[in-house]
């Protein structure tokens, strides 16, 4: 018993032609998920207006505004300008935000802008949040100045049409760069941060791309029924919300979704290459997406702002995912029963095999047993080529594996998932038969469903409803006298529709650095269209497919290095710091590049890091001598000390922004205070890596500096760094061409000066 699951006359034509409906429908899923285009600055006064936005923007998204900055203070300025215009009430909130990781406890003196519009009949609070800090390294038009601009365009939109029944709120928060400092210092200390309201958070992971609903607080199915109802073109789905909430990522939403506020999180996450970059400009913003942002948020705020907010409560988890023109929703409780069907119509299909006498039990069972090799192998060979590709090109992995132009790329991803299946389809096609591996290979999608059902119900859908219309379009191809193509291919259009489009989603917001990911998708994928893939593959040419998958691969590997190429609105990036140790009156350039460029190399030419400070170097790979200058230097005072606790008085000197200590011993609490706030405090758990293992920081730090209390088990010494955004000052620092910015991490594009002091 070794038949196919379905023969067609003109077998290759009517394959071809299927092929090619497919490729017409993913297609339309991508045409559909374009942003709206933006409107005018004369359009209607009612509506967002992406050019009105576009005002506000140009008004401080023109430079890097890190918290505590010059830049930082002018934004905070324009925005209570702006909102008192609008008829808000405004305060500014100054506080010390805090918030920790391993080994570490990260401080920030911040400056949150609140607004507030009373309802006219109030049932709740509804809270529009964004951040109005951007990250050192570039101005944020994108991250996140396009949204604290549709704020200030969707207030004076409001106010066209009178009063919203509840009360509204806008935070436009500081320090999230830094650890959603200003998030949490409003949820711990303003009276509003336990208003409990509805929460609308808005933020950006690149510089484009429709406006994508990628998390919520629990029990989300009525908000989703209102977002799928009233937003335009209402993007995103219900297994990013089940794969950001096992991510450590986090935004602002993240402590005030904790203080108790129910809400939904938005992002776009396209042209991912210019995030938290000095390429994060205006001119390189979508408008589109602008639109889409604002657009969005007037809308949920208006249909919000009139809903009796205490009906939204409970109803569980909704899955939600958009169809070209259309956004489906369902409520958790048919996650199972769509499961429980698919199971039943893989038996029915798998019966029906058996019964036409098409593939006996035992090839089926080894066709399903052995189908993980290709999921696996796909996912293998993506990573592989990610790793070939930043052997040869280092800048590709300073940039994260999210590159300027990376469909080649993507498309050589595709080609190599094509290469896994054919490695596994081929030699068993003739020892199982064309059916037994058709229906085998659906087991996968079929019991990825049931898993993610129980693990991850609101993703469930990814799989379930794959493998539900791929069982019940076979059970036509075999059962039916006639129009077994057109079941066939009816059932191949939901994978068609769902699995392509996620890959693409994953893509965009993974990179090619977890290309494996995507291609895992790609794989299921190509495992639904084994039947249709029989018809194109006549048996005597079918080994043809390994050789033409594996050129095409590289064919496409090579045009992606030939058209990523670099220049000023497309840059490459690098690593490097200036570290003077002001005790030995030395100083460094180190850089964290792997392979650095002809430029970084003016500045560093060896590994040697014994005469950097203690407690430095942390992944740094390259090292040179730099000339010592007059620079801010930190100044710590040990105020008193009780066993492990110490109290010190931490300034940075000045013109430094911010001060990181760090400790010989791990730390295990830590807390800060500067005058007029009152003390934050954080627990701490684990080390850091690769260097002295607690850490303390403060961004921000005011002239008159910080109170500093730590308690440090056994630390017998810290040493203190000042840092100062920008390398200008350095003598011999010859700026980078204009095809070169500086790196996402943290400790570049730094002055730092450091000082070590005994605790003991």
């Amino acid at each position: 018993m070794t038949e196919k699951l379905l023969d067609a006359p003109r077998r290759v034509l009517a394959g071809v032609l299927g092929l090619l409906a497919l490729g017409v429908v993913m297609f339309a899923v991508t045409m559909a998920d374009g942003p709206p285009r933006p409107l005018p600055v004369d359009a209607r006064a009612d509506e967002f207006s992406a050019a009105r936005a576009l005002g506000h923007l140009g008004r401080f998204a023109t430079e890097p505004r890190p918290i505590g900055s010059a830049a930082s203070a002018r934004t905070r300025d324009y925005l209570v300008e702006r909102l008192r215009a609008e008829g808000f009430g405004v305060q500014v909130q100054r506080a010390v935000g805090a918030s920790s990781g391993a080994g570490l406890a990260a401080f920030g003196r911040v400056e949150n802008v609140v607004a507030t519009l009373p309802g006219s009949d109030p049932t709740g609070t509804i809270m529009l949040a964004a951040h109005y800090d951007s990250a050192a390294m570039g101005p944020g038009a994108s991250d996140d100045g396009a949204a604290v601009a549709a704020i200030l365009e969707t207030a004076r939109a409001l106010r066209e049409r009178g009063p919203l029944r509840n009360d509204l709120v806008l935070l436009l928060s500081d320090g999230e760069e830094d650890g959603v400092l200003g998030a949490e210092a409003f949820v711990r200390e303003h009276p509003l941060g336990r208003a409990r309201g509805v929460l609308l958070n808005f933020e950006a992971r690149g510089a484009g791309g429709p406006m994508l609903m990628f998390e919520t607080t629990r029990n989300n199915a009525r908000l989703v029924s209102v977002f799928a109802d009233a937003a335009p073109r209402p993007h995103g789905d219900s297994s990013m919300v089940e794969l950001y909430r096992m991510l450590p990522n986090n935004t602002d939403f993240t402590p005030l979704s904790e203080a108790g506020f129910r809400g939904m999180n938005f992002a776009w996450i396209q042209r991912g290459s210019h995030y938290h970059t000095a390429t994060d400009s205006i001119g390189n913003l979508d408008r589109g997406s602008l639109q889409h942002q604002g657009a969005t948020m007037l809308a949920l705020t208006r249909t919000l702002g009139n809903t009796d907010l205490t009906d939204l409560d409970g109803q569980g988890d909704a899955t939600y995912f958009r169809l070209p023109g259309v956004m489906v929703t369902y409520p958790g409780a048919l996650v199972p029963v769509l499961t429980v069907l698919s199971v039943l119509a893989f038996g029915g299909l798998v019966a029906a095999v058996r019964k036409r006498r098409l593939a006996s039990l035992p090839r089926m069972l080894i066709a399903a047993v052995s189908a993980v090799l290709p999921l696996l192998l796909a996912a293998i060979l993506a990573q592989v080529l990610w790793s070939v590709l930043a052997g040869v090109r280092p800048d590709y992995d300073t940039m994260g594996g999210l590159l300027h132009r990376p469909v080649p790329y993507r498309a050589a991803v595709a080609a190599l998932t094509v290469l896994a299946l054919s490695l596994w389809y081929v030699p068993l096609r003739r020892r199982l038969g064309p059916a037994a591996l058709a229906v085998g290979a659906l087991a996968w999608p079929t019991g990825l469903g049931v898993l993610l059902t129980w693990a991850a119900p609101g993703a469930a859908f990814l799989c379930t409803l794959p493998a539900l219309a791929c069982a019940l379009g076979g059970l036509g191809a075999v059962l039916l006298p006639r129009g077994r193509f057109a079941a066939l291919m009816l059932g191949l259009v939901v994978p068609g529709l769902l699995l392509p489009a996620w890959a693409q989603a994953a893509f965009d917001g993974m990179g090619l650095a977890l290309a494996g990911v995507p291609a895992l998708a790609l794989a299921l994928f190509g495992l639904t269209l084994l039947p249709l893939a029989e018809l194109v593959l006549p048996e005597r040419r079918a080994a043809l497919a390994v050789p033409s998958a594996l050129a095409l691969a590289v064919a496409l590997a090579v045009t992606g290095m030939t058209v990523e190429t670099y220049d000023q609105t497309r840059p490459r990036r690098t690593h490097l710091a200036y570290v003077m140790n002001a005790d030995s009156g030395t100083a460094h350039w180190v850089s964290g590049d792997a392979d650095p460029g002809s430029w970084t190399r003016r500045y560093v030419s060896g590994h040697d890091q014994g005469g950097l400070p203690p407690g430095y170097a942390r992944n740094l790979r390259w090292t040179g001598p730099a000339q010592p200058m007059r620079a801010a230097e930190p100044r710590v005072q040990i105020v008193s000390r009780d066993g492990d606790l110490l109290r010190l008085r931490v300034r940075a000197g000045r013109g430094a922004r911010s001060v990181t200590l760090r400790f010989d011993r791990p730390i295990t609490e830590a807390s800060a205070a500067v005058p007029g706030s009152r003390p934050a405090r954080v627990a701490v758990d684990g080390t850091r890596p690769k260097t002295w293992p607690g850490e303390v920081r403060f961004r921000g730090l005011p002239a008159g500096g910080a109170s500093i209390s730590v308690r440090v088990p056994g630390g017998r010494r810290l040493t203190a760094t000042a840092e100062t955004t920008g390398l200008t000052t350095v003598p011999g620092f010859v700026p980078p061409p204009r095809d070169l910015v500086p790196s996402t991490r943290e400790d570049g594009d730094l002055t730092a000066v450091t000082r070590t002091y005994n605790l003991r």
